[in-house]
């Protein structure tokens, strides 16, 4: 029996090494679809419960295990749902190939039924490489390419195959004019390093410099041994990068933890106070919390030219692989002697774990989201991956949880899209499924799509040889982040109709699904309830209610932030009173010795 278009894709995905596609059917994809069904679902078909989450769990597959994340979807509405997910891996820079039906050829431009121009859709998404497959000798090109550009370019990548081509049979391209043949899957070499002579100028710059700050994000993940010895020789502080807080644990006393809106204190003051920046692998765009411009002297390493010395005027830019980068000028380095500036650089780092600690203990009503998270980092497997969602919850993901040992941890960095940490948790078991998972979720998220796949988290379990998956919801009725943005950002109180939340049990609607559930409204159980979830045989929902008045106070707030905030209170913000309270109870933790 001769072999159709479909399943030519099917047995490439395979050949590609890839394990699982997730997706959702369609009348689009047929006969991709009835392909799994002939490869006896190989690769698994996971379906996902909405397209974006198919995405989004194609995403933190990616994310986690390093390798192509695969999703698929119908043409018209299912093509479209694929967009929000598609664009948090363009913009985190995470390969992902999208394979997408379409509307029979014979029917396009007829205005047919769920006829979109998915070129021009597609256009920015997958600007990297997007190809409409006309002709079964496109196959396996334009696939293989897809997958190449992908991993070469660190970006989400589109091929659309119309619903009757599927079930055409295949012809491979044959040796002859205008048809383009393809090479069998292999690995591509990441390794890049700049010239010897630009690596020796970016020594010159660290070895002059008496305090040096050292920021870094997910390009330096496989440097982090590297990362280390530079900062031992030099002396320096490290700051995270909200996407690369898993490259370096907490544990390290010069690590001074994630930077920014949602960073640290030591952190502020690393760039504040430092003479010397060597940024590596981040694209960390707020330059407002780098040093002044002109205080420091500064080094980039990343391997996209591109996005080379666009935050922070650099004066040296080494183009390549951090590791293979840092390797070359690790020899090149000379050891501090005077260790001042690391032992200040200590110091704080110490006094500020001992003030997060202490604004986690503050009571609340009923709890305290930043003690839920406090908890979590005493009990955390060292070998658990930690998703978190845009809103509040990523504020005490990125401040709170310290990570230790082997860790892992991602969300939504650039995009900053709701919605997220339970299909990147989804994603991450299928990459690992030996490691403990947990999404740290607010009940927006929640209640947009995260409730949801928890469904799909029932259905697969079981094929996990760890179950562990906890997703921790921080039930507090309020679409909280976009509620202190309105107060910090333009002085406006809370408007309860846009920001209220409709409120339900997440533990019960758990039990419906299947999974495990508990319920915490006193932080005296959350420790309880953080072993009972980590111990559990099964995917466990714990439903926490914490205050919505917790203030996500940014390390060094501005008299206007301040300014603003004082005018919400003054124009009738409803919770005015509770807010102030609980403001100056948490703020006043980092004055307590």
């Amino acid at each position: 029996m001769s072999m159709q278009v479909a399943d030519h894709v099917v047995q490439r995905l395979r050949e590609w090494g890839v394990d699982q596609v997730f997706g959702y059917p369609g009348d689009g994809i047929n006969g991709l679809v009835a392909a799994f069904g002939r490869a006896d679902n190989r690769p698994r078909f996971v379906q996902a419960r909405h397209e974006e989450m198919a995405a989004f769990e194609a995403t933190g597959y990616a994310k986690f295990s390093g390798r192509v994340g695969v999703c698929t979807a119908t043409s018209g509405p299912g093509a479209i749902h694929l967009l929000n997910g598609l664009y948090d891996a363009k913009l985190d820079h995470v390969p992902v190939v999208a394979i997408v039906g379409q509307t029979a050829r014979s029917a396009m431009g007829g205005s047919y039924q769920q006829e979109v121009d998915l070129q021009a859709l597609f256009k920015d998404v997958a600007s990297d490489y997007l190809v409409e497959v006309n002709v079964p000798s496109q196959l396996p090109n334009a696939l293989d390419r897809a997958f190449r550009t992908a991993m070469t370019r660190r970006s989400p990548t589109a091929v659309i195959i119309p619903s009757d081509l599927q079930e055409e049979d295949y012809q491979p391209p044959q040796h002859e004019f205008k048809h383009v043949p393809s090479s069998p899957p292999s690995a591509l070499p990441s390794t890049t390093v700049p010239p010897e002579a630009e690596i020796r100028r970016a020594a010159e710059v660290l070895n002059a410099g008496s305090r040096v700050a050292i920021l870094i994000g997910q390009g330096a993940r496989e440097a982090a041994r590297e990362v280390v010895e530079v900062a031992e020789l030099t002396g320096a502080g490290v700051a995270k990068a909200l996407l690369g807080k898993d490259v370096l644990p907490d544990d390290l006393a010069y690590v001074t933890g994630p930077i920014g809106l949602l960073g640290s204190r030591p952190s502020y003051e690393l760039m504040r106070d430092c003479d010397t920046l060597l940024i590596v692998g981040s694209n960390f765009p707020y330059a407002q919390f780098l040093p002044e411009f002109g205080q420091a002297r500064a080094v980039q390493i990343d391997l996209d030219g591109a996005m080379i010395g666009m935050r922070y005027p650099t004066e040296v830019n080494l183009v390549g692989s951090a590791k293979a980068t840092l390797a070359q000028l690790i020899p090149q380095l000379r050891r501090k002697d005077d260790r001042s500036w690391r032992e200040t650089v200590e110091k704080n780092v110490e006094q500020w774990w001992h003030t997060i600690e202490q604004q986690a203990m503050v009571e609340a009503k009923p709890v305290n989201p930043m003690r839920v998270v406090w908890e979590l980092s005493r009990q955390i497997p060292e070998n658990a991956i930690v998703t978190a969602d845009s809103g509040s919850s990523a504020n005490w993901y990125a401040r709170c949880l310290r990570f230790r040992g082997q860790i892992r941890g991602s969300l939504s960095g650039t995009l900053a899209t709701m919605g997220p940490a339970v299909p990147y948790a989804i994603g991450a078991k299928f990459a690992e499924p030996a490691r403990p998972a947990i999404a740290l979720v607010g009940d927006g998220a929640m209640q947009m799509n995260g409730l949801a796949e928890l469904m799909t988290i029932a259905r697969y379990h079981e094929l996990w040889s760890d179950p562990r998956l906890v997703v921790c919801v921080l039930h507090n009725n309020d679409l909280n982040q976009v509620t202190w943005e309105l107060r910090a950002m333009g002085g406006n109180p809370k408007f309860e109709e846009s920001q209220n939340l409709p409120d339900v049990s997440y533990a019960d609607l758990a039990r419906c699904f299947g999974l495990d559930a508990i319920t915490v409204d006193d932080p005296d159980r959350l420790a309880d309830a953080w072993r009972q979830a980590l111990s559990a045989d099964r995917p466990t929902l714990i439903d926490v209610h914490t205050d919505p008045e917790v203030p996500p106070i940014p390390p060094h707030a501005t008299s206007e932030q301040i300014r603003d905030m004082g005018k919400a209170i003054l124009r009738g913000d409803p919770n005015a009173w509770h807010l102030m309270v609980q403001g100056a109870k948490t703020k006043l933790q980092e004055f307590r010795p």
